[in-house]
């Protein structure tokens, strides 16, 4: 199914309907959000950031939040 064809099916959902789509829609965006991050953290992308993290602690400039 194309986009534009998509597009006019969601512009006939009943509020509910519409509701529940967009639900459905951000909670896919998060699921492939989570599977990025997860594979980042594998490919060791994210380790400056623990670095940051251990770096500042032995400054003593690491702050609670």
């Amino acid at each position: 199914m194309q986009i534009e064809q998509l597009q006019i099916e969601i512009e006939t959902l009943s509020a509910e309907d519409f509701a529940r789509l967009r639900r459905w829609f951000a909670d896919k965006d998060w699921e492939h959000w989570d599977q990025q991050l997860e594979q980042d953290i594998t490919a060791g992308k994210l380790d400056f950031l623990l670095e940051e993290a251990l770096a500042a602690k032995r400054q003593g400039t690491l702050r609670e939040l």
